[in-house]
C-alpha cells in the first residue's frame, strides 16, 4: 500500500506544485501515456493521483485520497465541517487569491454590508424582486452576507465569467475569486470595504478519515520531516 497524493492535474497549479515538491527533493511527474496518474520520486511509498482542483476536497473527504493539493477556498466551499474531515498541513505559498464580493462602480452610496443590505431592500421594493448575486461559492458568501446581516438578496449560479453577469443583466453584483483586482476594475465593479470573504491559496491538505496502515504512517512522518 501506498500514501496516494492528489494534485491539480493541469495548468500553472499543477506547474507549481511540482515545482515546490521539487524543492524538497521530491520529483512529481505525469506519466505520459495515462492522463490522470503519475510518479513520484525521492521519497518510497507515495504514489500521484492527479484529479481537478475541484475534485480533490471531495476525494480527502471521501478517504480515497491520503493527501490533496488545492485551494483554500474550495475546501471551505464544498466541505461542510471542513475541520473535522480534513486537516491543514502546509500552505504553499503560490495560488493566492481573495474571494470578494464587488457592486458597480456606480453604487457610489454603497461601500460596506451596511450600506448593500439597505440597497437590497430599496431594490426588492422597486423591482419587486430580490437582488441577484452571481457566484460559484453558495457556501462561503451565504455565510458571510449572513454575519453581515445582509437579508433580501438571491444567490444566482455562475460557472462561466461573473464579472460579465452584471453586464448582462443576469445579477446586479457578484462574489468571485480574484488575485489583482484587475477584471473588476476592467469590468467597472468595485469591492466592498468590510474584507474579503475568504484569504485562499494552494495548500497541501490531509484527509482525517483515509485508512492509513502502519507503513503509511510512517510514510507520512516522512515526508513530513522533509517538507517541514
Amino acid at each position: 500500500m501506498s500514501l496516494k497524493l492528489g494534485v491539480p492535474s493541469k495548468g500553472r497549479l499543477m506547474d507549481k506544485t511540482f515545482d515546490w515538491f521539487e524543492r524538497y527533493g521530491i520529483r512529481l511527474s505525469r506519466t505520459a501515456d495515462r492522463e490522470y496518474s503519475g510518479q513520484v520520486e525521492g521519497i518510497d511509498g507515495v504514489s500521484l493521483v492527479l484529479l481537478s482542483a475541484g475534485e480533490i476536497p471531495r476525494e480527502l473527504a471521501a478517504g480515497r485520497i491520503h493527501l490533496g493539493v488545492t485551494g483554500t477556498d474550495l475546501v471551505h466551499e464544498k466541505l461542510p465541517r471542513w475541520e473535522q474531515q480534513v486537516e491543514e498541513l502546509e500552505p504553499m505559498g503560490f495560488g493566492q487569491a481573495d474571494l470578494v464580493l464587488a457592486v458597480p462602480k456606480f453604487w457610489v452610496d454603497v461601500d460596506t454590508l451596511d450600506d448593500l443590505d439597505a440597497a437590497a431592500a430599496a431594490f426588492r421594493a422597486r423591482h419587486g424582486f430580490r437582488l441577484r448575486i452571481a457566484t460559484k461559492y453558495h457556501r462561503l458568501v451565504r455565510e458571510f452576507l449572513t454575519e453581515g446581516g445582509v437579508a433580501d438578496y438571491q444567490l444566482v449560479d455562475s460557472q462561466g465569467a461573473t464579472e460579465g453577469t452584471i453586464r448582462n443583466e443576469t445579477a446586479e453584483a457578484v462574489a468571485d475569486i480574484t488575485s489583482t483586482g484587475d477584471t473588476l476594475r476592467a469590468n467597472h465593479l468595485k469591492i466592498l470595504s468590510d474584507g474579503p470573504i475568504l484569504r485562499s491559496q494552494a495548500t497541501l491538505w490531509r484527509s482525517r478519515v483515509a485508512e492509513v496502515s502502519a507503513t503509511e504512517k510512517a510514510t507520512l512522518k516522512a515526508l513530513m520531516a522533509r517538507i517541514g
